[in-house]
């Protein structure tokens, strides 16, 4: 134990890492109180938690790039950390690192808007970038249900999507250029004003990296010009089968919507106690479905999206007056993760991804494991896109609760990539995954990532333990191909 009350990494001489932050970090801005560390002990994920050896908060690059610089010297961990909103246990700190909390750099540094971008710092939060874009007629499309709150860099790290992500695309369509602190302190430009850059698309391998490839200190971002209408429509459903039906017959029909959302019965009963968001009465499923662009084209095709709705048995279809109403229809949808604690102590938000047409099939399966499991789900999705959010409710007072709720969540995941999807849509791996990585990829894959990896980290000191399952050491050659992940061998999905 050092004298600042810290336990150190082997090597590590944390007085000395200590005292060359605060040489260049103001003292409230370096914690070492292990109570105050303990506020940032997890992100959103409150099921995994770990208390930072210490916890910084730089105000701009050069603090960032000098706390990293010390990092390295000392070869001891760090991470970066946002607003901490992220569901994956991404930002989940080192027990003996420095945790990187971003969230005093809020400047928006410019607002281009005969070139349409933005120039902000990583703790700018989502919404803000609309605020400032705004009075121009622009706006920043990535939309996370998490955006009043949630951080551009966390939104880079994690390549956040969000409800209009089915037209719009996810952060990572939206970014034109980065500026990175190297795990080794160096400060490089990733990508830049153009929309396209030449070479390696270094850009793209850092945008989802989850904090794993760096820390970044500075975004360009694409702004685009806000739509001449928006007309926003709630459908209810008597069930999941019938709403699902409709989404596929929308967008079969060549029609993409900004946003389809789904939520069901159990996620619709959770909204009504929080928000009280006033949908149909009796739906088990509910479809919120949102068009934008010229007037004449949003005319035809939301009469096309109404059709199909009355079609597959829609038995309610109220559409948005003005944009209060929109933002009613709206309020459950983004309530819903939060909302779901109003009917559940507990429960486990996950997050995977399947092809639109397998919905009914996995929605159907889904259904079935929480019948055979006794363990509750409620879904709320992208809906166009087939990215689940479904939320595995269970109490952790109630013995071996918790473990179920775990075993159907994982089985979940099993459903996905049995039908070709994949474990994550926008949460990201993290902390929470790793043990799943080894069912979607094989060795082979995940040596080739890791050789990205070392690339960027060769010492393995940045975001250590998140995404690979056991990393190889940087340099060490891989060993012959193991065959069956033991994972796969003894599937959650299996128990029930």
């Amino acid at each position: 134990m050092s004298s600042t009350g810290i336990t150190a990494v082997p090597g590590a001489d944390l007085d000395r890492l200590v005292r060359r932050i605060r040489d260049v970090l103001p003292e409230n801005a370096v914690i070492t109180d292990p109570q105050r560390r303990r506020t940032y002990e997890c992100d959103g994920l409150a099921s995994y938690r770990v208390v930072p050896a210490l916890v910084v908060l730089p105000e701009n690059t050069e603090q960032v790039q000098h706390v990293v610089a010390a990092c390295a010297e000392q070869q001891v961990p760090f991470v970066a950390r946002g607003s901490g909103t992220g569901l994956s246990g991404g930002a989940l700190p080192h027990s003996e690192g420095v945790l990187i909390v971003t969230s005093k750099m809020r400047r928006i540094l410019e607002v281009d808007v005969a070139n349409q971008r933005a120039v902000v710092e990583p703790g700018v939060i989502n919404l803000d970038v609309t605020g400032a874009a705004a009075p121009h007629g622009y706006y920043f499309a990535p939309d996370p249900s998490s955006q009043q709150v949630c951080s551009v860099g966390g939104n880079v790290a994690e390549n956040s999507g969000g409800a209009h992500c089915l037209k719009y695309g996810f952060t990572t369509h939206h970014i034109l250029g980065l500026q990175v602190v190297t795990p080794d302190g160096e400060l490089v430009e990733l990508g830049g004003t153009a929309r396209e850059a030449p070479g390696y698309d270094l850009l793209g391998a850092f945008i989802g990296s989850e904090g794993t490839l760096g820390v970044v200190t500075r975004i360009t971002v694409r702004l685009l010009r806000k739509p001449e209408v928006v007309q926003t429509l709630l459908a209810g459903f008597a069930s999941t089968d019938d709403a699902g039906a409709a989404v596929s017959a929308i967008i079969s029909a060549g029609v993409t919507p900004a946003a389809i959302e789904m939520m069901d019965a159990l996620a619709i009963e959770a909204a009504e106690q929080a928000v009280h968001c006033g949908y149909p009465d009796g739906a088990g499923a509910v479809l919120v479905v949102e068009l934008d662009g010229p007037a004449a084209e949003v005319e035809h095709t939301f009469a096309e999206v109404r059709r199909h709705c009355d079609e597959h048995g829609a038995f309610e279809i109220r559409v948005a007056a003005d944009d209060h109403e929109r933002a009613m229809i709206w309020k459950g949808r983004k309530s819903a993760f939060a909302a779901v604690g109003r009917i559940s102590p507990d429960y486990i938000v996950q997050d995977g991804v399947i092809p639109r047409t397998a919905l009914p099939e996995v929605l159907g399966r889904i259904a079935r494991l929480s019948a055979d499991s006794g363990v509750r789900v409620a879904n709320v999705f992208h809906a166009g896109d087939g990215n689940l959010h479904p939320l595995v409710l269970f109490d952790d007072a109630e013995r071996g609760a918790a473990e179920r709720a775990e075993a159907v969540s994982g089985a979940i995941l099993d459903l996905c990539i049995e039908h070709g999807g994949s474990i994550t849509g926008e949460h990201g791996v993290g902390t929470d995954k790793v043990k799943y990585m080894g069912r979607m990829f094989t060795d082979d894959d995940l040596d080739t990532m890791q050789l990205v990896r070392c690339a960027f980290d060769p010492a393995g000191i940045c975001n250590p333990g998140k995404v690979f399952p056991t990393p190889r050491l940087c340099g060490e050659v891989p060993g012959p191909r193991r065959g069956v992940h033991p994972l796969t061998e003894a599937g959650l999905a299996d128990q029930f």
